[in-house]
């Protein structure tokens, strides 16, 4: 490249276009692996009653089951963000679709508690990188103006799943049995895995820092928009943040600038999770024990994810016009409220519907929001480290929520208690959220600080 070349910041460059098809098209890719991730996730919560019944365990041994994906979920996360920000965005994603894939179709042949265990260990895994990298990618592609309703967007992929699987279970478990369910979670993953290897591109911001060749970056870039100032361009990524070359990603996320935000985003999504699995998980249960059918039990708690997709846009497009941290403290809130009111006891059917819609509306919204603070929080050299630890830590939340669902069962806990409880942990989250917004952003002179560290 010619050193007297212009130069050009990809972010600034995004964010001076339109959002284009070939954005569209990223953003589905992504809306998919999210749709995947969340169909295989709640799996195992929408075939725990034919479980039950099937292999004559008790509620209290499914517990290991569910938990298992959130254990291999929060590992996955772990050791994929550093991957990622090493080796590419878009190389873990495949990979990690594949992955997940391949084990929810096998866990279809389980023939005990143990080795079902063992299989939705191994899903989880994959499903624990896969989701870091969709926001980082996503956020990397979408333009500064839009960006939380964009990658909030990208997340309803989440409750679509979840609800698709709700409602598949209520139709296929009857007619093909339950492996029939994990079947199905393991045929798409694999085909969306061979479309994200033809499709999705790399994050043109991931090679600036990379220093990947300028002709690749401006073929990704053309596509979004066909610029003359792309020709013999040399780019940038400029963000002060990314000028310490020395420190790995996760001592960035973990340094003294970042420090606080981050044990906030995790308290945050910890407790959020926990709320989101406790009820995703045991819903179901907790339904056929209220008196519902099977299928109406599947139906009903299809509606708490499907509430979400709702709540996603609309708190997205909130988040990009106010203070993104109070905005989402605000839906914990929101959520504790409405868990309280479920939680003194509802009588009629279609009321406890429209509740249960508007509970998941606030904590699916609120809980997936929580991805969009984290890529706006952390500088591109740590933004998939930042994303999935907080996604990772978080996630033992969600082992929380499903082990403390089990022990809810055992101990015989009625319905409304069980909502009770859960206000406790939204207004903790709700907390956190507020004690980051008044601490305030990372200072610009954050690099000075780190490298003085």
């Amino acid at each position: 490249m010619n050193p007297l070349a212009r130069t050009l910041d990809v972010q600034t460059f995004i964010d001076e276009q339109r959002f284009s098809p070939y954005q569209w098209t990223i953003l589905v890719l992504c809306f998919l692996v999210v749709a995947a991730d969340g169909f295989d996730t709640a799996a195992v919560g929408f075939i725990a009653p034919s479980l039950i019944g099937d292999w004559g365990v008790s509620r209290a041994a499914l517990g290991p089951v569910m938990s298992a994906a959130l254990v291999g979920l929060g590992i996955g996360a772990l050791a994929a963000g550093p991957v990622a920000d090493r080796l590419g965005r878009k190389t873990v994603l495949v990979l990690s679709v594949f992955f997940f894939g391949a084990w929810s179709l096998a866990s279809a042949y389980a023939g005990s508690i143990e080795s079902l265990t063992a299989l939705r260990f191994l899903t989880g895994l994959g499903l624990g990188a896969a989701m870091p990298n969709a926001v980082t990618l996503m956020s990397e592609y979408a333009p500064s103006r839009i960006r939380s309703v964009v990658v909030n967007t990208m997340f309803c992929g989440f409750s679509v799943g979840l609800s698709i699987g709700g409602l598949c279970a209520a139709w296929m478990i009857p007619h093909f049995g339950w492996p029939s369910v994990l079947v199905a979670g393991g045929v798409g993953p694999l085909v969306l895995s061979v479309l994200l290897v033809l499709l999705l591109p790399e994050s043109a911001q991931f090679m600036v820092v990379r220093r990947r060749a300028g002709d690749r970056i401006a073929r990704v870039l053309r596509r979004i928009a066909a610029d003359p100032r792309l020709a013999n361009c040399a780019f940038t990524a400029a963000d002060p943040r990314d000028s310490v070359a020395d420190k790995s990603a996760l001592s960035l996320v973990v340094s003294r600038p970042y420090r606080f935000g981050t044990a906030m985003l995790w308290l945050a999504y910890f407790m959020g999770l926990m709320i989101f699995y406790l009820l995703t998980n045991w819903l179901p249960t907790l339904f056929k024990d209220a008196g519902f059918s099977a299928e109406r039990a599947a139906l009903t708690t299809s509606l708490f994810p499907l509430g979400g997709i709702l709540g996603n846009l609309c708190l997205g497009w909130i988040m990009d016009r106010f203070n993104a941290r109070r905005v989402n403290a605000c839906a914990y809130v929101l959520a504790a409220a409405l868990v309280l009111t479920i939680g003194r006891g509802i009588g009629d059917q279609v009321w406890l519907s429209v509740l249960i819609f508007l509970t998941g509306t606030a904590v699916t919204s609120a809980v997936t929001s929580m991805s969009a603070l984290a890529a706006a929080f952390y500088p591109t050299r740590s933004r998939a480290t930042g994303v999935a630890w907080m996604l990772g830590i978080g996630r033992m939340g969600a082992v929380a929520g499903a082990m403390t669902g089990g022990l809810m069962m055992s101990m015989g806990l009625q319905f409304g208690a069980v909502f009770t409880f859960l206000a406790v942990p939204a207004l903790v989250a709700a907390f956190a959220l507020g004690a980051l917004s008044r601490h305030g952003a990372v200072a610009q002179s954050a690099t000075t600080v780190i490298a003085a560290e």
